[in-house]
């Protein structure tokens, strides 16, 4: 491998760490360190959240699924992209003015306010259940680090995850949303600059080796060129319906994106942000599924062993070293700013919503930082040593989480922006239920037909909808919009 790759990886790494260094020198106060304190411009939030947004799953398991699947992969990529303009479109605004309105640091925390009379029971459940499952994706993250680190140096994987798991620690918990979103907004130009360059890449090397693109992807056979994966009927259905699931993981349930909705300032900053958004939202997806399937056209199936790897494997074969060294800092930009925005999360719904809110300890801001920096800690090593120990794929963690956070607090979101009758224990319903099918749901056979993803949203939704019908709250045990 050559040095000025590594040179590449370790100035950007140094780049991550010092951002969170000038921040840790800084009076942070609690709304500072869980929601940036009202500090931070639109476009650097809208990069945040793109960036927080795609993880290693879209570097790794996204491309790596579609270079397996073929052109029926788009799906999947159709329903995100819809997800992201529609939470854009129609949820950043009313999150951005519920949060002025009741001065809240967390999604937990404005549910909780939302039904005063089951506040705690709330802050508890959504907590518990956040922790739970953002471990689980915050161990993914750190499974994708292993591996492309693997993939360029041949460094061990155990090893690899750790320093490089460190470092993100290191850096979330020394500046929090601060230094969480700043670092984001350098991750952010990182993937859009690599999502641009492998794709002309890739098809240029296509063309000197005089490749077909649709002879190759025919010659793969299981449907790999056709756009529904050569499919039809019933089948054909459930696999647009699963791919198309993701959408619903996008409208408002992801506490690591709606927090920097929370964080805008303006109405003229939220439109800046939005249309930032949806603009690189656009280049990356279709950058991606280009990259994947001109990487099917130049690789046989089988030929790599893990497909999750095929984007560390064909940039390092087709781009000269100094380049290819920049697409790994790409790569390893999406793993890590969505495994600090998810290590953000577990440290808020511990220490702001439980420690705070929930057992009302009375410290201080600064204290409540310190000890947030401490959960921070806690939380980022106990992640690292479930990725060590977990033999799943990143695609199987991330859509199991994606169901039981995205979609259970989708819903809840859903309800209390849209229908005034949602109430404090449909509410509770709602989550409780979303937990349980969404793990029950994925242990099924159901789960070879319909998705969780889909599943548990639509289950989600009848629940809290029947139950607060039965359950209603009076008028004033729920805040009105």
């Amino acid at each position: 491998m050559h040095t000025i790759v590594y040179v590449e990886i370790f100035i950007y790494l140094l780049a991550m760490l010092g951002v969170g260094i000038y921040f840790s020198k800084k009076d942070l106060s609690h709304n500072d360190y869980f929601l940036g304190g009202n500090k931070l411009p639109g476009w650097a939030l809208a990069f945040s959240e793109r960036a927080t947004g795609e993880s290693a799953y879209m570097f790794l398991g996204a491309i790596g699924f579609i270079y397996v699947a073929g052109l029926s992969g788009i799906w999947i990529l159709s329903g995100m992209l819809l997800g992201v303009v529609a939470s854009w479109l129609f949820l950043s605004k009313r999150f951005m003015t519920e949060q002025q309105k009741y001065k809240v640091n967390s999604l937990t925390d404005y549910i909780a306010v939302k039904f005063p009379k089951h506040a705690d029971i709330i802050r508890w459940l959504a907590s518990a259940v956040m922790v739970l499952f953002f471990v689980c994706y915050l161990a993914a993250q750190f499974s994708g680090m292993g591996k492309t680190i693997y993939s360029f140096s041949g460094l061990n994987i155990t090893w690899g995850t750790i320093i490089i798991g460190a470092i993100i620690i290191a850096y979330s918990c020394m500046g929090g949303f601060m230094s969480v979103v700043w670092t984001d907004t350098i991750q952010s130009f990182l993937m859009l600059i690599s999502f641009i360059i492998v794709p002309i890449a890739a098809y240029m090397e296509i063309q000197h080796q005089g490749l077909s693109i649709s002879t190759e992807l025919a010659n793969m056979g299981n449907g790999a060129d056709s756009w529904v994966g050569g499919l039809n009927g019933l089948a054909l259905g459930a696999m647009l319906f699963t791919n198309l699931s993701w959408f619903f993981g996008w409208l408002g349930g992801q506490p690591q994106l709606s927090s920097r909705f929370m964080a805008i300032t303006t109405e003229k900053e939220r439109i800046t942000g939005r249309n930032m958004a949806i603009i690189w939202t656009l280049i990356v997806y279709v950058g991606a599924f280009l990259s994947a399937i001109f990487a099917s056209t130049l690789y046989k199936q089988g030929s790599i062993e893990d497909p999750e790897m095929i984007l560390p494997h064909m940039v390092f074969e087709i781009l000269p070293p100094w380049v290819a060294g920049i697409i790994v800092a790409g790569i390893l930009a999406a793993i890590m700013s969505t495994a600090s925005s998810q290590l953000l999360v577990i440290t808020t719904s511990i220490s702001e919503d439980i420690i705070h809110k929930t057992l009302r300890w009375n410290v201080s801001s600064k204290k409540l930082v310190h000890l947030s920096r401490l959960v921070a800690v806690i939380s980022g090593i106990v992640g690292i040593i479930i990725s060590l120990k977990s033999g799943s794929v990143i695609y199987n963690l991330v859509s199991f989480a994606w169901a039981g956070i995205g979609n259970t607090f989708s819903v809840v979101i859903l309800l209390i922006f849209f229908w005034k009758r949602v109430s404090g224990i449909g509410v509770i319903a709602t989550i409780v239920v979303g937990f349980i099918s969404a793990i029950a749901w994925s242990l099924s056979p159901m789960e070879a037909i319909v998705s969780a993803k889909a599943a548990t949203f639509f289950i989600c939704l009848i629940v809290g909808v029947i139950v607060s019908l039965v359950c209603p709250d009076k008028e004033q045990e729920q805040i009105k919009v």
